[in-house]
């Protein structure tokens, strides 16, 4: 026998322990390339969970698949700016654009694109990499509210960093823009613009590594002498001299209320050490990610899942400066409460389905602040937000689904939230009299010849009025549960049961002809349905999928019309056919929300085993480890959050209804850490072909309901099933209490 010396041992110890580090850092998992292709409209830039920073690469090119900046089918990089939307439909921000330069630029119509090639580039959380064929090489990475450049230039050339102000593409237009050279190494300025967000202004400021030797300023494109400029466009170029060493490092800090508020948030940066914030972005995401931890030995399943949880840590993004601070559209400023944080960016219409509720759990945290924000908008506006995009009303989208978000945080009783101030808010959304609510009162739905997208717009309201519904009762209201549990019975109006689909009436109640389930119109005026057709939105009605399956007369005859969207033809009718349908599976769409909640709606049927079937299908066939790996728009996080939730076997068909229902789990095991434990989800004997649920425990025991709830996840303990590859009829699941 030989004998082992003990630093052989330790250091085999120390290898031990490296390896398991490794193999326990999640963020290697993460391609913030997925998305950007295809229809995603993500973008791969640096940024932090939810920050204010969101700084990366813009091709310099307009266009719906251009709406996060870059495309990942284009080849050209015109600038990084600082702001920019996650996976919308709708192109905005793009605020403070920087761009190195290996000269000057003295033509007004050189834009100061550059080339380079995909295999020159890489990116990971909190990180962005590119060596341009100019020969630039640009790394990027961030604070919350201060991103961090580092150009490194040719040799034997004077850097220049220009700073262009006036860089706009898609709905954003710079109103006024201003620079003003503070000494030879900070700059600070505004720039106010409009475009989806009617009223927008970004203040900021920038310091650099090293001093630099000129700023050359053009304001409209006229030269500029002087030390400031202020105009519609204002562009700035800082020339260094060769003796930096071809190297040059800028902070750019970002806030909504002034320069001085700017100039503090450089400070979120201490030096000039830019692997040491790297490092720390990489620390902020890897937290993030290890609050939903799982097993698999598919490497591509774990590359799309924490992917897809990366990208729900992106929006809503952070508003206020540090101390809470901000200015609204209204150019009033206020303060947050203590400890919390103003946000924006809600995509509500998207959100409030499976990405919210995934927030209930995930953001323990920094969820009071966004729930707050909401009120803080209505405090400010007058009534909740829809689609707040830098404090501004944009009102894109149907529905008031602040309400399902309130409503699911008041009912679990989370979220610091003043219920009272919350359900008045609601009751407010609930009464005005814009988007079409004052026919819906007054006819019981909103009839097509008053008002455009009208069967959407009625079943939205339905489903948000439950909600409403919900918190009264919570409250003691019983007059307002009564006349609001009314109300969201309301997309019954609409249903056809002669024919098995919703569809519009006009106001003297007669249904509007000719109709076709798969007609498709995208003008929402001219539409009777929002993003799609009749197929996608006669199944939303989460607060009472059995009231609507007994529309069709039996839960069997349900089941079949159900087994009809996944089997008939994906061609859809219209001349205007919405972009946003997409990822079809018969007349199932996902890569648009109205679908999400659909697959699982067999559960309530009493035929579980077809959600299993359709859920699996569903993951392996529309989530990819690749840029174009996402079927539709990723909008905000919600793609992404069908992903999280249905990986792990989960899924909150009534969003506010806190119950989590059974799909198929694609991972072996999934971890959930909650603020009072871990949450375990075993899937034993799980495969590609073994996608049915044969049994399942909870804490051990027999467990006979097809969904478990909010507490359960949030108390901690272990939900355990058998997979196979055949249904298990003789084993039922119920959605009954």
């Amino acid at each position: 026998m030989y004998k082992i010396s003990k630093y052989f041992i330790a250091s085999l110890c120390l290898i031990s322990a490296v390896h398991v580090n490794a193999q326990k850092k999640l963020t290697q998992y993460v391609d913030p390339f997925i998305g950007t292709g295809g229809h995603g409209h993500t973008f791969p830039g640096a940024t932090v969970p939810f920050g204010m920073v969101q700084l990366s690469p813009d091709n310099g090119r307009g266009g719906w698949d251009w709406c996060g900046g870059y495309y990942y089918g284009d080849s050209t990089i015109t600038g990084f700016s600082h702001t920019h939307l996650s996976g919308t439909g709708i192109g905005d921000w793009y605020d403070i654009s920087v761009m190195p330069q290996n000269e000057l630029n003295t033509d007004t119509t050189d834009h100061g694109k550059t080339t380079f090639k995909h295999s020159s580039e890489k990116a990971s959380p909190g990180y962005y990499h590119v060596q341009m064929d100019n020969g630039i090489t640009a790394d990027l990475t961030t604070t919350e509210r201060c991103g961090l450049h580092a150009y490194t230039f040719p040799a034997k050339v004077a850097p220049v960093v220009k700073i262009n102000l006036g860089f706009h593409i898609n709905w954003d237009k710079p109103t006024e823009t201003y620079l003003k050279q503070l000494n030879d190494s900070t700059l600070v300025g505004y720039r106010y613009s409009t475009g989806w967000a009617g009223i927008q202004r970004v203040y900021f400021a920038v310091r650099s590594s090293v001093p630099f030797k000129q700023l050359y300023l053009k304001a409209d494109r006229q030269a500029v002498n002087g030390a400031e400029a202020k105009a519609a466009s204002v562009v700035g170029q800082l020339q260094f001299t060769s003796a930096t060493q071809n190297k040059v490092m800028l902070k750019v800090a970002l806030s909504s209320v002034n320069t001085d508020k700017a100039l503090l948030a450089l400070n979120e940066i201490k030096s000039w050490n830019f692997n040491g914030v790297k490092q720390q972005a990489e620390a902020k995401w890897e937290r993030e990610l290890a609050k939903v931890q799982i097993t698999t030995q598919n490497v591509h399943l774990k590359r799309v899942f924490y992917t897809a949880l990366y990208h729900t840590c992106v929006a809503p993004a952070l508003y206020s400066d540090q101390d809470g601070s901000y200015q609204n559209a209204k150019g009033e400023v206020h303060q947050m409460p203590a400890g919390m944080q103003r946000y924006t960016e809600y995509s509500l219409w998207d959100t409030f389905r499976a990405l919210n509720p995934l927030l209930t759990i995930t953001q323990p945290e920094k969820y009071s602040g966004m729930l707050n924000t909401m009120l803080a908008f209505y405090r400010e506006n007058g009534l909740l937000p829809v689609w707040d995009l830098s404090t501004y009303e944009t009102n894109c989208m149907t529905g008031y689904h602040a309400v399902p978000v309130l409503a699911d945080a008041i009912l679990k009783g989370i979220g610091n939230v003043n219920a009272q101030e919350a359900y008045q808010a609601m009751k407010k959304s609930a009464m005005q009299d814009i988007r079409g609510t004052n026919f819906y009162r007054q006819y019981g739905y909103i009839p097509q010849d008053k008002f455009g997208s009208s069967v959407t717009i009625t079943f939205e309201y339905a489903y948000d009025d439950w909600c409403i519904a919900q918190v009264a009762q919570k409250l003691g209201y019983k007059d307002d549960y009564a006349y609001f549990m009314k109300r969201s019975a309301s997309w019954a109006q609409l249903f056809d049961s002669r024919i098995g689909f919703a569809r519009a009436k006009n106001a003297n109640g007669s249904w509007v002809t000719p109709f076709d389930p798969y007609f498709s119109e995208h003008d929402p005026d001219k539409a009777m349905f929002t993003e799609g057709n009749s197929w996608q939105h006669t199944f939303f009605v989460p607060q009472d999928v059995k009231g609507l399956a007994m529309k069709y007369g039996s839960n069997t005859r349900f089941v079949q019309k159900l087994d009809s969207l996944f089997s008939v033809s994906s061609k859809m009718t219209g001349a205007n056919q919405s972009p946003d349908v997409s990822g079809l599976i018969g007349q199932y769409a996902h890569g648009n929300e109205p679908s999400h909640h659909i697959a699982y709606l067999y559960n309530y049927a009493g035929m579980p085993w077809k959600s299993q079937e359709r859920v699996r299908m569903i993951v392996d066939s529309m989530y990819h480890d690749r840029p174009d790996g996402y079927a539709g728009n990723e909008d905000c996080g919600q793609m992404s959050a069908w992903g999280v939730w249905s990986i792990a076997g989960l899924y909150p068909v009534n969003p506010a209804s806190g119950k989590y229902v059974f799909g198929s789990p694609s991972a072996d095991e999934v971890i959930i850490t909650t603020s009072k434990g871990k949450f375990t989800i075993k899937a034993n004997s799980n495969s590609k072909k073994n996608v049915y649920i044969q049994s399942v425990k909870l804490n051990g025991k027999p467990y006979h309901k097809a969904y478990i709830t909010h507490q359960d996840v949030l108390s901690g303990g272990r939900l355990e099933f058998v997979m196979g590859p055949r249904p298990n009829k003789a084993y039922q699941l119920s959605m009954d209490n």
